[in-house]
């Protein structure tokens, strides 16, 4: 069983208000003991309902910044709702940031390890996939050394073999993974084609509106936090483009 649901869910950020000040303002807000800085709160998520379901493919579409990453984080719990409801049922695999969090003076070997035990793999169940992530990677002799000698494309291999050799109930993915090169790519997306398909339940963000109509059922338009549209994928699809197309004959 696999299901995510949000009821009325909002995400508030409190953050640090950045910009550059003269000498003579710093000195002025220091003396009147204000912050040269101040703290201000982002709304970044407004009024979210979404009920997924077992079987559901869903796409997530937008401009940049309108939320879609927000989203998915919270689908995934890394950003609980500040107000609202989340509810999930079966276990998440991510793939967003899979770039980070490498332990850089660790062999390719042991971080395969490493990694493989943070998506939740056992020593026995990873015992089974270490030959075929590394296989998959095409890094050979070079999973030998430490990764800090990798190069940032090694690297995006190694991490997207590790992230895709899971068995997903709900896959959550955050843009077309770029791994390698031209042919490393074909091979990352015939791979990820599986995995999706695999999965339970798939959400999935992608500026590709071509493959959301392809690879989902339904999609969902984001704008400056808020769903501004739900329903089968060709038509959300179709609307945010018509949209899209307005605002320029407008500018």
């Amino acid at each position: 069983m696999a299901e995510i649901e949000l009821r009325d869910a909002h995400l508030r950020f409190r953050v640090r208000q950045t910009h550059n000040v003269t000498l003579k303002e710093y000195l002025l807000k220091r003396l009147f003991l204000t912050s040269v800085n101040p703290i201000v709160e982002v709304h970044a998520l407004r009024g979210i309902d979404l009920h997924l379901k077992q079987g559901d493919r869903l796409g997530i579409i937008g401009h940049n910044g309108a939320g879609k990453s927000t989203l998915l984080k919270m689908m995934g719990g890394i950003y609980p709702p500040t107000s609202g409801t989340r509810k999930v049922v079966g276990s998440i695999c991510s793939l967003f940031d899979i770039g980070l969090g490498f332990e850089m003076e660790a062999s390719g070997w042991e971080n395969i390890r490493y990694r493989g035990y943070l998506q939740g793999e056992s020593p026995k169940s990873l015992k089974h996939k270490i030959a075929e992530i590394a296989d998959f990677s095409e890094l050979g002799t070079f999973l030998n050394i430490p990764v800090r000698y990798y190069s940032a494309g090694m690297l995006i291999r190694l991490a997207f073999s590790i992230a895709s050799a899971v068995e997903p109930e709900i896959l959550l993915i955050d843009e077309v993974l770029a791994a390698g090169d031209a042919s490393f790519q074909g091979k990352a997306r015939q791979r990820m084609e599986k995995l999706m398909a695999r999965s339970r339940l798939m959400v999935s963000i992608s500026h590709d509106l071509n493959s959301i109509k392809d690879l989902c059922e339904n999609a969902i338009w984001m704008d400056h936090g808020r769903i501004m549209r739900y329903g089968p994928a060709s038509d959300v699809v179709d609307a945010y483009q018509n949209s899209v197309a307005t605002q320029k004959l407008a500018a």
